[in-house]
C-alpha cells in the first residue's frame, strides 16, 4: 500500500495545532505548545529469498506542553477528535498544577521564535508510492547479489528496505506555527560466511546499505549486495593481534560514531548536569588543528535538515569545534536558562516528552587526504571497520570498545582482525587526530571522513 503526505494534510495539521494552543488558552495554561505529527512507515525483510517481515502502520498523535504557574505538564494523545481533544486540554492543564515548579521551564521569549519555514526540499512522493511488493523485490535483488558475488558466502541475515514519510506541525501560543514534511528510505543487506580458518569454525556477519531522503539518489540492490558480500568475505582469517599502541585509522562508517560521542559531551544538557569532561572548557583546544565539528540545519535534501527546533526557534548553522577549539556548546531553551546564555536553536523532542539538546546535520569536515594516501601513509597500524559496545565514560572521557577491522602493513591492508579492544582517553584520541580523509560518508545525519588517530592502546592477545 502506497502513502501520501499532501501541502493539504502540512496545512492540515499545522491549523490542528493552532486550534489547540487556542484551547490551552481558554483551558487557563498561561502559555501552551503543541506538536503534532502524521506519519506511515513500512518495512521488509527477506531471508534467503522468503518473506520474513512484512510491517506497514501509519499514525498521527498530538504532544503537548501546557505552562501553568510556574509549573508545566507534558502529555500526548492519538485521540484528535473535538470533544475528547477539549477532555484532554482540560486535564494537562489540571496535571501541571500538580507538578513542581521550575524556574527555568518556561516558554521561549516570543521574540526568539521562527518568522518563517524555509523550504529544504525534504519529501520525495516516490518513496511514499513504494509497496510492499515493490520492496521485496529489492530486497530479492540485493540479496541474491550478494550470494552470487561470491561462492564463499554461504548463508544471510536478509535483506530489509524500509521507508518513513511524515509531516511535522509545532505551534505555540507565543505566535509560531509552521510544518513541514519529509521522506527517508534505507536498504541493507547482510550476508553471512563461514570462516574454517580456525579449528573452531565461525560465523562472519557483514552489512552494506544505502539511504537517502530521495529514492533516485538509493544506490542499485545489486551493488550494495556486491558490496556486502565483499566486506563480508573480507573478514575471513580474522585473528587478534599482540595488545600494543599503534596508529589507529577508523573508517568512515565507525568514525560518525566519534562525532556523535563529541555531541554527547558539547551539549547544554550534560552541562548543567555537570556529567562531561568538557565542563568548563569552552574557548579551549579539545581537539587536533583538523578538526572541525559543524551541525548544519539547512542542506537541502539532508537526512538530518529541518527549518526550526523543538521550541519553535529558527534552526541555523553551528560550530561545535573550530580547528580543534571547543566554539559552541548545543543547548535548546531549557538548558540554556540553566547555563544563563542563549539557545543555539538546538531543541529536539517527540510527541510525548520535554525538549532537550540535539543534532541535525552533525559533520567533521573532510579533510584533503585521499582514503588510500592516508593508508599507504601510515605504514603500520590498524585500519578499524566496526566497534561494539559502550565503552564511554562521559564524565571522565575514558574510551574503551570492541573493535574489529584490518591490519596496515607497509600502507596496505593485510590481514582482517578482529576480538580486540582500542582504548584510549577520548581527550587525548580528538587530539591524537593527525590526518582527516576527503572521503566524506553522507548517507546518514551523523556523518565523517576517514581520520587516523596516531597512537591508541589495542588489547588482544597477550603475544
Amino acid at each position: 500500500m502506497s502513502a501520501t503526505i499532501s501541502e493539504a494534510t502540512v496545512r492540515e495539521l499545522r491549523e490542528q495545532a493552532q486550534k489547540c494552543v487556542e484551547l490551552c488558552r481558554r483551558a487557563g495554561a498561561d502559555a501552551a505548545e503543541v506538536l503534532v505529527r502524521d506519519g506511515s512507515e513500512l518495512t521488509v525483510k527477506i531471508r534467503l529469498g522468503e518473506p520474513e517481515l512484512v510491517q506497514e502502520a501509519g499514525s498521527r498523535a498530538l504532544g503537548l506542553r501546557v505552562f501553568k504557574d510556574g509549573r508545566r505538564a507534558v502529555t500526548y494523545t492519538s485521540d484528535l477528535r473535538d470533544r475528547p481533544l477539549e477532555s484532554f486540554v482540560a486535564e494537562s492543564v489540571a496535571l501541571a498544577a500538580l507538578s513542581e515548579p521550575d524556574e527555568f521551564a518556561l516558554a521561549p521569549d516570543p521574540a526568539d521564535l521562527a518568522t518563517d519555514v524555509p523550504d529544504l526540499d525534504l519529501y520525495d512522493e516516490r518513496v511514499g508510492e513504494v509497496d510492499a511488493a515493490w520492496a521485496m523485490q529489492q530486497c530479492i535483488v540485493g540479496e541474491r547479489a550478494a550470494r552470487a558475488a561470491d561462492a564463499r558466502v554461504t548463508n544471510s541475515d536478509g535483506a530489509t528496505w524500509s521507508r518513513v514519510i511524515g509531516a511535522t506541525a509545532f505551534a505555540t501560543s507565543g505566535g509560531f506555527a509552521g510544518a513541514y514534511r519529509g521522506s527517508y528510505a534505507s536498504f541493507y543487506v547482510e550476508p553471512i560466511c563461514d570462516d574454517d580458518s580456525e579449528a573452531t569454525p565461525k560465523k562472519r556477519n557483514g552489512y552494506w546499505w544505502t539511504a537517502d531522503r530521495f529514492l533516485a539518489r538509493l544506490d542499485d540492490p545489486e551493488a550494495v549486495g556486491r558490496e556486502a558480500a565483499r566486506r563480508t568475505a573480507a573478514q575471513l582469517g580474522s585473528k587478534k593481534i599482540p595488545t600494543q599502541e599503534c596508529p589507529v585509522v577508523f573508517d568512515p562508517e565507525v568514525a560518525r560514531s566519534l562525532v556523535g560521542t563529541v555531541f554527547s559531551v558539547a551539549n547544554g544538557s550534560s552541562f548543567w548536569r555537570k556529567s562531561t569532561y568538557l565542563l568548563g572548557r569552552e574557548g579551549t583546544i579539545i581537539a587536533s588543528p583538523l578538526v572541525t565539528i559543524v551541525d548544519r540545519p539547512h542542506i537541502p535534501r539532508g537526512p538530518g535538515s529541518r527549518p526550526f527546533d523543538g521550541d519553535g526557534l529558527p534552526t541555523r548553522d553551528n560550530t561545535l569545534v573550530r580547528a580543534g577549539v571547543l566554539e559552541t556548546v548545543l543547548c535548546d531553551t531549557y538548558a540554556a536558562r540553566k547555563l544563563g546564555r542563549g539557545s543555539t536553536g538546538s531543541s529536539g523532542r517527540g510527541i510525548g516528552g520535554n525538549p532537550g539538546p540535539t543534532t541535525s546535520n552533525l559533520i567533521l569536515e573532510r579533510g584533503a587526504t585521499p582514503r588510500a594516501e592516508l593508508i599507504r601513509s601510515t605504514g603500520r597500524g590498524l585500519y578499524v571497520t566496526s566497534m561494539m559496545g559502550f565503552g564511554f565514560n562521559p564524565v571522565t572521557g575514558d574510551f574503551s570498545r570492541g573493535a574489529a577491522g584490518f591490519w596496515i602493513e607497509g600502507g596496505e591492508l593485510t590481514f582482517p582482525v578482529s576480538e580486540i579492544t582500542v582504548s584510549c582517553n577520548f581527550d587525548q584520541l580528538l587530539q591524537r587526530i593527525d590526518c582527516v580523509g576527503d572521503d566524506l560518508d553522507t548517507r546518514s545525519s551523523t556523518v565523517a571522513p576517514t581520520v587516523r588517530v596516531s597512537s591508541m592502546t589495542i588489547a588482544g592477545s597477550a603475544t
